[in-house]
């Protein structure tokens, strides 16, 4: 009897619940005036590079890094990311390729982070995914403790915290990035 009555209530909220497995992923701010944005790898669709370009444009940020690690058709991502955004009306001197190897955003913060500091770069933005700002924002902080950068969100077509449960895609992202996030917490 409790059981089911648990499972009557878990139905019945559970668009609130949801939501807020959801929301825990996204700890998006605002950006702020910076030396540069750093667009991080891992969107296939353009969305990253497109709202970093749109910081460009709205005066936050003079430059754009793209990191690129490895994987799309034997190419670096950024090498594919900043015709994308070229071909979408913005110029190409706002971008910087940082081809890489890594495969995890912890690998990736280290090799950005010490471009960041080889530039001089006191002050950043960190673009990526909304879903993936909390876990992004944590683990560059861990790795610049003492740098001021804010981490940006980039909308997805497929994953909103409110209703990432009503697409197969933001199912599969939700369920993912909660794996990543555990991991993190675990130091995998």
């Amino acid at each position: 009897m409790l059981a089911s009555g648990l499972i009557v209530v878990a139905v019945a909220t559970r668009s609130v619940w949801l939501g807020a497995l959801g929301s825990y992923l996204v700890c998006a701010q605002a950006p702020i005036s910076a030396d540069v944005a750093v667009v991080l790898g891992g969107d296939g669709y353009g969305n990253r590079i497109i709202k970093a370009a749109e910081l460009v444009r709205q005066g936050y940020v003079p430059l754009v890094l793209v990191s690129g690690p490895p994987g799309f058709y034997d190419e670096h991502e950024s090498d594919l990311a900043i015709p994308f955004a070229v071909k979408r009306g913005y110029p190409k001197s706002w971008f910087v390729p940082l081809p890489m190897d890594a495969h995890s955003t912890r690998e990736e913060a280290v090799v950005v982070l010490r471009e960041l500091r080889r530039r001089g770069v006191r002050r950043f933005i960190v673009v990526t995914s909304d879903y993936h700002t909390c876990r992004a924002g944590r683990i560059f902080k861990s790795f610049a403790s003492k740098a001021e950068f804010r981490v940006v969100a980039a909308p997805d077509e497929f994953f909103s915290a409110n209703g990432w449960w009503k697409n197969r895609e933001g199912r599969k992202i939700f369920a993912l990035e909660w794996l990543k996030t555990v991991g993190s917490w675990l130091g995998l």
